[in-house]
């Protein structure tokens, strides 16, 4: 069974020490002592849980909460405050609706983690939710976005059926997007992104498209953590920055390096003959002028333009000398 996180935030070195070895079985724990450390750790790895010990903390602790549910991927995690039993009275008078659950200080930790889980499984909300929410949204989105149940594309949204020339919309797989070489890494890679701890992985990728190679920036982004398998994957051409937060949720470099590797199986080098007719083009060469100036046909020029343009997974000649500056695949 895969372990759940929990971020731990306490000065209490005996606490940390207790709550490891009451907990290890079930929970994989971080600890750091100041809540300036623990809110930008929260989002960089997305914790199950969080038990903020205001017992060993003091009032920084109660100024902070506000921001352990500020974004919708914290507002997923468990907030706990541990307080002492003189400060009880004031803290459920005054905190109690900020956070899911209150615990005593100087309770045994296994009281404290049997505490934890009964609120945790009274409170869990319908993560179909969330699912529900994205769909209501992602038409709106410009690049072409997907939703991927184990590696079955099970909705997409309209930008993805315009770039991609989609007829079929409920019999795509992601492999269909993916050269034969890549299909079944591909495959392999997904299964155990889900079920890493990961939330998101981002990556440069060729994709087909219309029986063309393009290069393509793809970012790959969990639902919700209990929604096993299933993954939203946004696609962008341009070039730019895609608009997510990238300190937000922890990164899968396994995925991303897999992508990588499985597209590296094609040379990208130019040969000679091709960097000189590129290296023309981007001057301003037309077909004909080239031929006369390497002294070849202008059918082999067009030949050469081809195996460009597949060498660089780009769908014209204009992206693929782009492709090719922005790769340092030739000088100007």
């Amino acid at each position: 069974m895969e372990k759940k996180q929990l971020l731990l935030i306490t000065k209490n070195t005996n606490l940390t020490s207790d709550l490891d070895n009451e907990a290890c079985q079930f929970y994989e724990i971080t600890t750091v002592k100041s809540i300036h450390a623990g809110y930008p750790l929260a989002l960089s790895y997305l914790p199950d849980v969080v038990v903020i010990d205001h017992s060993s903390l003091g009032t920084d602790s109660l100024r902070s909460l506000t921001n352990f549910k500020s974004t919708h991927f914290l507002n997923k995690s468990f907030l706990f405050l541990l307080v002492s039993p003189e400060d009880r009275p004031f803290i459920n008078k005054k905190i109690k609706d900020q956070v899911d659950g209150i615990l005593q200080a100087r309770t045994n930790c296994k009281d404290l983690v049997e505490q934890i889980e009964d609120t945790i499984k009274m409170k869990r909300c319908l993560t179909n939710y969330w699912k529900d929410a994205f769909m209501g949204l992602f038409n709106l989105l410009g690049n072409p976005v997907i939703l991927l149940q184990d590696e079955k594309i099970i909705a997409m949204n309209d930008a993805f059926k315009r770039d991609f020339f989609v007829a079929k919309p409920h019999q795509m797989r992601l492999s269909n997007l993916m050269t034969e070489q890549n299909q079944l890494k591909i495959k392999e890679t997904l299964r155990k992104f889900d079920k890493s701890k990961h939330m998101k992985a981002s990556t440069t990728a060729a994709l087909q498209m219309n029986g063309k190679l393009r290069e393509a920036k793809i970012t790959f982004s969990k639902l919700d953590k209990n929604l096993r398998g299933q993954l939203v994957m946004m696609i962008n051409f341009t070039g730019k920055e895609l608009p997510i937060n990238e300190e937000i949720g922890s990164s899968s470099p396994e995925i991303e390096n897999c992508f990588s590797n499985s597209n590296d199986h094609e040379e990208r080098e130019f040969t000679k003959r091709e960097k000189e007719v590129i290296t023309l083009l981007c001057k301003g060469y037309k077909t004909k002028e080239i031929s006369e100036a390497l002294c070849i046909s202008t059918k082999t020029i067009e030949k050469h333009r081809s195996n460009i343009i597949k060498r660089t997974h780009s769908g014209t000649i204009v992206e693929s000398i782009v492709f090719a500056l922005n790769h340092n695949m030739i000088e100007i």
